[in-house]
């Protein structure tokens, strides 16, 4: 299924507000637009630095840009597409502090 990306918006303010990462969100972007998904494995066989996060929470972490850039997002799987939600973006060291204060399952910053 084709995948619709909800919230693009958000990317493309990061990308603004971080010169550096245009090229690599760019072709994340590029590959999201181009991809035929049927279930979340074929997320990891498109990116395979990507990490399907546990407990039914239908999120995945993408590693952008050599793993300079960490972008969280929720999927849906419908009928006819694949929803992906941009939850978060920022650098793989904001993602870090993240992690250490436990709040990557609740995070809605966009």
């Amino acid at each position: 299924m084709r995948v619709h990306l909800v919230r693009k918006e958000s990317v493309e303010a990061f990308v603004r507000n971080n010169a550096r990462s245009r090229s690599s969100v760019y072709r994340w972007m590029a590959l999201v637009n181009k991809a035929d998904w049927k279930e979340p494995q074929d997320i990891v066989r498109t990116f395979n630095q990507s990490d399907i996060l546990g407990r039914n929470s239908q999120r995945v972490v993408f590693d952008i840009g050599g793993n300079a850039y960490r972008l969280i997002c929720k999927y849906h799987f419908g009928e006819q597409r694949v929803h992906l939600f941009i939850k978060w973006i920022g650098s793989h060291a904001e993602y870090t502090r993240l992690c250490e204060n436990r709040m990557q399952f609740e995070i809605s910053l966009f």
